[in-house]
């Protein structure tokens, strides 16, 4: 007779979770660049066992955030403009496409995601920035008809996401972003293919151009000294 288990609570891949609030950090810049992260101050702070936090960061550090920190621990890895750029021009290719395809087919982009996309931007919370930026180009994406669009998109994500956080906590960006992506919308839903095609390719390279003008400017900044304050616990 098989003995008495006990009910196992469904809660999301640990690993995951830790990976993604660190991601969260980073993007949102509450990890700057040269900022220090030790696996023990991760731990203690998303109050988890250490060993989904190795896993994490081994994994943040395969995808090119963090860089192995002199003496113990890691740190957060700067933003190589080179590469970002590099990205962006395919990003730019993709969504140009999408967009193309959108506006052939007379897709209606749900007005509702723009008006969330300006609510966001007057706050202060840059992750609902991205999210809704996210939800925006995902809406056209879907829109193409064709699925490996969004599936080639997902491959960069990660990174351009963290390069669109940077951009984001300028605040004098961030509403002109949405005034382009209400004009890509109206040029998609007239069927216009040549100007949605040429709109939603010069917003990406606005947005790298923008990233480059950025980091240019940017001062190096001391590395901070921990995690603390930064990582909020798993649910």
């Amino acid at each position: 007779m098989t003995p008495q288990l006990i009910k196992i609570e469904s809660r999301p891949d640990l690993v995951d979770q830790v990976y993604r609030n660190l991601l969260d950090a980073i993007s949102g810049g509450a990890l700057a660049p040269g900022s220090r992260i030790t696996q023990e101050e991760v731990a203690e702070q998303l109050a988890v066992s250490r060993q989904p936090v190795l896993q994490a960061l081994r994994l943040l550090k395969k995808d090119g955030f963090v860089l192995d920190a002199p003496g113990r621990g890691l740190l957060v890895a700067p933003l190589d403009g080179a590469w970002l750029g590099q990205v962006y021009q395919i990003r730019c290719a993709l969504d140009a496409l999408a967009a193309r395809l959108a506006a052939q087919a007379n897709a209606v982009i749900d007005p509702e995601l723009i008006r969330q996309g300006r609510l966001a931007t007057r706050g202060q919370d840059v992750k609902a920035m991205m999210a809704a930026d996210a939800a925006f180009h995902n809406a056209i994406y879907a829109a193409s008809g064709n699925p490996l669009i969004a599936q080639s998109a997902q491959l960069h994500w990660q990174h351009i996401r963290r390069a669109m956080g940077a951009v984001l906590q300028v605040a004098n960006m961030r509403e002109s972003i949405w005034d382009e992506h209400d004009t890509i919308a109206q040029a998609i839903e007239a069927g216009d293919a040549d100007r949605a095609e040429s709109l939603s390719r010069q917003h990406g390279e606005d947005a790298s151009c923008n990233l480059a003008r950025l980091l240019a400017s940017a001062q190096p900044q001391p590395a901070a000294a921990s995690t603390a304050q930064t990582l909020s616990p798993p649910p």
